[in-house]
């Protein structure tokens, strides 16, 4: 779909001020962009996000999944699941940069938070890939369990977390500074039957290697399983309790049938599961590791964000056609906004004035202004994105 004319002297007039809830002011040079993920044309579309309006359309490998943000530098990854391989897409000038080959059937990655290095969960081969970003190419391979769909890397950048779908499992890694040897098999958890999204909660931002939680949604039941995952030895926590120093299983949580996609709160306080078969979200305390109430939401919840001042909780309705905004603090659904087909992936601008959402069904995002004079979140426009958009994220940044 293309932006509508009448929208267009509306969109002007809001590019021109930053009052009240008008659109914001940019200094010169600043960039925005939605980078999405179209698996049916082999393409990641890039939408400026300062003038509303599909950039370009860029040719990638074959049936691209997962993207990710380098936290660091000007660059976006996607990977190709069908061509066994990821993009680098250079962000300044929106071209592809580099193809790195990894192992068979890649379907996620996860940036560390320095920006040095990226994981990916080949599904096929049971691997997950180690890559250089500086040098852009594969350093190394550790093996998983049975059908590794993601791998993601703990906010203190000692540990990486693997969820194995097929094997039920999830596998917990050292990570090292070495080149040979950057990951380091520390302990395995069964019982998660097709364990899928994996959320990390750091556990002290004073003392970063005081260990951490994860939480492992298992869609192929109705629970959440939650991992202690271990503190270093030199760490006053560790220090404290030496069983704190040894990963852990601590809990299964039961929540909705089937969840899908676990949402972190910025201040890792609670995190919450999309339960796409029974309609609901569960909000899960990180601190007393219980489900605190399992929520109606909307057909078919597929995907969560939670705003940065950690009070709004937005859930696309795959099966609605919808977005619904879930007061955190007031507990309870304060409206939804009907966007395209099947909505699934979803982001957020980087002033968090714009909720993306990836209509799976439309071949579009519809955009969300999350404020308007109404006091409401409203549709604002949907702009074109490929065939089949599957995956979303976005990267600001100021050209010098």
């Amino acid at each position: 779909m293309k932006l509508a004319t009448a929208a267009l002297p509306l969109l002007m007039a809001g590019l021109t001020s930053c009052h009240g809830n008008a659109f914001p002011d940019h200094q010169a040079g600043y960039h925005e962009f939605a980078y999405v993920a179209d698996g049916d044309a082999d393409t990641v579309a890039v939408l400026d996000l300062v003038y509303l309006r599909q950039d370009r359309m860029l040719q990638v490998g074959h049936r691209p999944t997962g993207l990710a943000v380098n936290p660091v530098r000007n660059e976006v990854y996607a990977v190709n699941t069908g061509s066994d391989s990821v993009s680098v897409i250079d962000t300044e000038n929106n071209r592809v940069a580099a193809t790195i080959g990894v192992h068979h059937t890649p379907y996620f990655i996860d940036v560390a938070p320095d920006g040095k290095r990226a994981y990916v969960a080949n599904s096929a081969s049971n691997t997950v890939s180690v890559i250089d970003l500086d040098k852009r190419r594969e350093i190394a391979v550790a093996a998983a369990g049975e059908g590794p769909g993601m791998a993601r890397v703990a906010p203190d950048n000692r540990t990486l977390v693997v969820s194995n779908r097929i094997a039920g499992s999830v596998s917990v890694y050292s990570i090292t500074d070495s080149d040979r040897h950057p990951l380091e098999f520390r302990e395995a958890f069964s019982g998660c039957p097709g364990a899928t999204d994996i959320a990390i909660s750091a556990n002290s931002t004073s003392e970063p290697k005081s260990g951490a939680k994860a939480f492992v949604a298992c869609s192929g039941g109705h629970q959440i399983m939650d991992i202690w995952l271990a503190a270093s030895a030199d760490s006053w926590r560790g220090q404290q309790d030496h069983s704190l120093q040894h990963d852990q299983m601590l809990a299964l949580l039961d929540v909705g049938k089937t969840p899908t996609h676990l949402a972190l709160k910025p201040d890792s306080g609670e995190v919450f599961s999309t339960n796409f078969d029974s309609d609901s979200i569960s909000e899960i305390s990180t601190w007393t590791n219980e489900v605190s109430g399992t929520y109606v939401i909307g057909a078919k919840p597929s995907r969560a964000i939670v705003s940065q001042d950690n009070t709004s909780l937005w859930v696309t309705n795959f099966g609605a056609d919808s977005t619904s905004l879930y007061s955190i603090d007031d507990g309870r659904l304060i409206t939804g906004i009907r966007t395209g087909s099947r909505p699934d992936a979803i982001a957020f601008s980087a002033d968090e004035h714009l909720l993306l959402v990836a209509d799976s069904g439309a071949s579009d995002v519809a955009v969300i202004r999350t404020q308007s004079k109404s006091g409401f979140p409203q549709l604002f426009t949907i702009l074109p994105a490929g065939k089949h958009p599957n995956d979303i994220v976005v990267k600001a940044f100021q050209s010098k």
